[in-house]
């Protein structure tokens, strides 16, 4: 049980050497033993520059080794399913990047393929759900200080108009509403603690591309909403604010917030403003130290596999609303 997990890692993408496999290396009980990509020079150089100890020039070569345990899938989103799939049938477990798949089918997909392999852990990365500021957030509400939360308002943009750019290509299942509107969707449903009842959105196409460069959707949960934008040729910005009967949370940076700098909380209730330092950490280490603990029996998934297919069939509606121009009831 103290032995570390040792991870393989399926992409040199620029984000995971930057952000990701850094920080997975600094969490307790992991051990990053493998990356691979789709040629030998690039896994070598990323090997190199990140200290890991093999390179592979091919996915199917970093499956193959017997020395690997876990595999992090960080691929483009249209990859998440097939080498997820091929990554559990080589007895690995596997953490996938969010989202799980193109759409609810392919979600449910890889849940028939962990079922099939039960000593496996699959799971979604979505590494914002780890970081202590959340836990602060969730633990403000289920205690009753702002009341009955009557509406959430999410978010998300950042500046992304390159040509060849996997966010930019909707074979690959780029577009804002996959890439970051999926926060938007699931922060809201998990302040809310249920689904949906019907959902609306409007997705604005970038004309080059075809992706949809502003996804902004309407979540109905009965007695409350749930707004949220995506954009991903606009201002590099990112918020959420929570209102209830009695007070309202605003969370500056919800979703990525630096890991060297403490996160701000602020709450404001009852005729106070409570402004509260969430101490700095990295949710990517966290992220891959609860994934160990899933792994050796220690902890409960943060999202489950059927949390992971509730999103995705959110998004899904959101998707069809914007293409039939009418609210989607959720089934």
């Amino acid at each position: 049980m103290s032995q570390p997990l040792r991870w393989g890692i399926l992409s040199t993408a620029k984000i995971g050497r930057k952000y990701v496999i850094p920080a997975m290396q600094q969490a307790a009980r992991t051990e990053i033993r493998a990356i691979a990509s789709r040629n030998d020079d690039a896994a070598r150089q990323a090997a190199q520059e990140l200290g890991i100890p093999q390179a592979y020039g091919s996915y199917e070569a970093l499956l193959a080794d017997p020395e690997i345990d876990a595999v992090y899938n960080p691929l483009p989103n249209h990859l998440h399913l097939p080498w997820t799939v091929r990554a559990l049938e080589a007895g690995k477990h596997v953490l996938c990047e969010k989202p799980l798949g193109l759409h609810a089918g392919e979600v449910r997909r890889l849940q028939e393929a962990a079922a099939q392999h039960p000593g496996l852990v699959l799971a979604e990365a979505f590494m914002y759900r780890h970081h202590p500021q959340w836990a602060y957030v969730i633990g403000q509400l289920r205690s009753g200080a702002i009341g009955r939360v009557q509406t959430v308002h999410a978010h998300f943009s950042y500046f992304n108009t390159e040509a060849d750019n996997i966010r930019n290509k909707p074979e690959y299942g780029g577009g804002g509403l996959l890439d970051i509107g999926c926060y938007g969707v699931s922060s809201a449903r998990w302040i809310m603690g249920r689904e949906p009842q019907r959902v609306m959105a409007l997705l604005v196409k970038d004309e080059r591309y075809g992706t949809d460069r502003i996804a902004s959707g309407l979540l109905d949960f009965g007695d409350a909403t749930a707004t949220f934008t995506a954009a991903t040729a606009a201002n590099l910005w990112q918020g959420l604010v929570i209102t209830g009967d009695a007070g309202r949370i605003e969370i500056p940076v919800p979703f990525n917030p630096p890991a060297d700098q403490p996160s701000i909380v602020r709450v404001f209730a009852k005729g106070d403003a409570v402004e509260t330092q969430i101490p700095a950490a990295n949710h990517f280490t966290r992220q891959a130290e609860h994934f160990v603990g899933l792994v050796r029996g220690e902890a409960a998934p943060a999202i489950p596999l059927q949390e992971s297919l509730a999103n995705m069939q959110t998004l899904d509606a959101l998707r069809e609303s914007a293409e039939t121009g009418r609210a989607v009831v959720m089934r």
